[in-house]
């Protein structure tokens, strides 16, 4: 099947965007990468009048530190995550992430920002997101603001984004010095969605867990941070950490929603058996990714 009739221009400015994104209201549709919508519209699932195409915009592909933190532009491509040295040396769960992401050919052309806009639940890289604490960057012709990752995404392929606003940068805040993560997923086939995975980041001070964001995707409607979970976990010690309390807590606390491949039961015993690896690799002196 063939898209249906489209038109397309390369917005050069955010008030260009503005200005068609409200003239065509929803037959209006922002293109980064293309990797999710180019095929629904083949399928004729989407079907924009209008594509508004973001490559022109300046100063969306950058990688700079700044004094808040890490700071990547939304149009970055996952190639680029991967090969960068500054999110090597300051967000190496991220780095950890990008081979995860479906395929080589996928991960050449995908964007970091049209990931997050996209929202898909078995994404990686909004529970990598919501685990490092993300400050997503958000512009419009009304000007701009910033969310944290944790409001950002409301539901199954749901934000809080705005008619006419687009995400123009990620920040990602600097992390302490005792800062371990890891990512880890359940898939089928190398490439596939995840059936359940997960993105920990936890702070230790000295041999004590002195904070910890475990989040997950491929579970609920949304990546969601396990909060009561990772109050347990916190104040334990490094190589004698009690997974008990916390993988209670993590079963108290989120409810996992079936899909096509897997029921909730099987979401729930996975999602545990993800959590205790975790906490395994991160806690019990094995080599990690710090980050």
């Amino acid at each position: 099947m063939k898209a249906a009739p489209f038109d397309y221009v390369r917005v050069s400015s955010l008030d260009e965007l503005g200005e068609l994104a409200a003239a065509y209201g929803d037959d209006a549709q922002v293109i980064a990468g293309g990797q999710s919508l180019v095929p629904a519209m083949a399928m004729r699932m989407a079907r924009p009048k209008l594509l508004l195409d973001l490559c022109d915009l300046p100063g969306l592909a950058d990688i700079r530190l700044t004094p808040e933190g890490l700071e990547i532009g939304a149009m970055v491509r996952y190639f680029e995550l991967a090969a960068s040295p500054l999110v090597a040396a300051h967000a190496p769960l991220v780095s950890a992430a990008v081979p995860l992401i479906a395929h080589e050919a996928i991960r050449s052309r995908g964007t970091l920002g049209g990931n997050l806009a996209h929202a898909d639940p078995a994404s990686e890289m909004p529970a990598v997101m919501l685990a490092l604490g993300a400050v997503i960057t958000i512009a419009g012709s009304n000007g701009a603001r910033r969310i944290p990752a944790a409001e950002f995404f409301i539901g199954t392929y749901e934000t809080a984004l705005r008619p006419g606003e687009i995400i123009t940068a990620i920040t990602l805040p600097a992390a302490p010095v005792g800062r371990r993560g890891a990512i880890d997923e359940v898939v089928r086939r190398s490439g596939d969605y995840a059936a359940v995975g997960a993105a920990f980041a936890i702070d230790l001070e000295g041999e004590t867990v002195a904070g910890a964001r475990l989040a997950f995707f491929a579970v609920c409607e949304r990546a969601v941070l396990a909060e009561k979970a990772a109050a347990a976990l916190c104040g334990q010690r490094l190589g004698h950490v009690d997974p008990a309390p916390v993988l209670d807590a993590l079963a108290e606390e989120i409810t996992p929603v079936a899909d096509l491949h897997n029921r909730a039961e099987t979401k729930r015993h996975l999602m545990k058996v993800l959590a205790g690896r975790l906490l395994q690799r991160l806690l019990s002196g094995e080599k990690s990714t710090h980050g």
